[in-house]
């Protein structure tokens, strides 16, 4: 029996809602589901999940709207971040930020819940927004590297503890980070751009090489270019394919293992979808 994990940065949940992002969970409804960049304050994150709890209960997915757990932190300056995560599996414990960084820029950025699989097995889902910096803004590449750099504590954490017989953990989100040329239409042009410098790209490398995390969607897919999740809206960047793999999936070693297939649900058209990114979903078989 496997699970499915999503995770879509929503580029602002009232206006995805008002996009039809319900007409999307009625037709996937994803055991698991990671949103990032929510950008919304509680009052109507809590009126949207309603709604959306609607829509598993038309999928099949609960018998009853009560049953679609969920949890979010809104991010403390207005109108910025937010993550969130939906689950119709049983939650068992919930923690909110990430350890080390207090400011209001960095909230709204980091959750995790832990779940128990229709099997028994508990696992940490985590929902992660990461800075998108900017290098003509110092300030803002600074939040990005102190960000980054304080992840990596909580990384060894979590590594550690699913290898000394813990809960086995994926990491769900908008990393803001093209890790290699294939995850990038334009590489050679963006090589001095946010999101794709050669020190953000080394984070990924060690999240990988000494971290030991997994690459889910480019461990199954293999060497290929894209495919992409995240599309600018400027020009006709959607209907070209020239894209960015920025949305992702890092899993520990033995959940990796599980994972059987993924999905990039890019829209048909630019005027029907309901989000500048792409939902990733990927089946573990747990």
């Amino acid at each position: 029996m496997s699970i499915t994990i999503t995770t879509s940065n929503v580029n602002g949940l009232r206006a995805a809602e008002r996009k039809g992002i319900a007409g999307w969970a009625s037709s996937h409804a994803p055991d698991l589901w990671c949103m990032q960049e929510v950008r919304a304050p509680q009052s109507d994150v809590d009126r949207i999940v309603g709604s959306l709890s609607e829509s598993y209960v038309e999928a099949g997915r609960i018998a009853s709207t009560d049953r679609l757990e969920s949890m979010n932190e809104v991010c403390r300056v207005k109108g910025r971040a937010g993550v969130g995560i939906l689950s119709s599996l049983p939650v068992v414990g919930r923690r909110y930020g990430l350890p080390g960084l207090s400011e209001d820029v960095d909230s709204g950025r980091w959750i995790e819940m832990d779940v128990r699989t229709p099997q028994g097995y508990t696992i940490t889902v985590v929902c992660v927004y990461v800075h998108a910096g900017n290098t003509d803004d110092p300030v803002k590449m600074a939040q990005k590297y102190r960000f980054l750099d304080t992840m990596l504590v909580r990384l060894g954490q979590l590594r550690d503890d699913a290898a000394s017989g813990g809960n086995q953990c994926v990491l769900c989100g908008d990393f803001n980070i093209a890790h290699t040329p294939l995850d990038i239409k334009n590489a050679k042009a963006n090589e001095k751009h946010a999101g794709f410098l050669p020190e953000e790209r080394r984070y990924v490398d060690s999240w990988i090489r000494d971290y030991g995390f997994v690459d889910v969607m480019r461990d199954l897919a293999g060497d290929i270019q894209g495919p992409y999740t995240w599309w600018s809206q400027r020009g006709r960047a959607f209907d070209n394919n020239v894209g960015w793999r920025i949305d992702y999936q890092f899993a520990t070693p033995e959940l990796a293992e599980t994972a059987r297939g993924f999905t990039i649900d890019k829209a048909p058209s630019y005027d029907s979808r309901w989000s500048d990114h792409a939902p990733l979903s990927v089946a573990y078989e747990v």
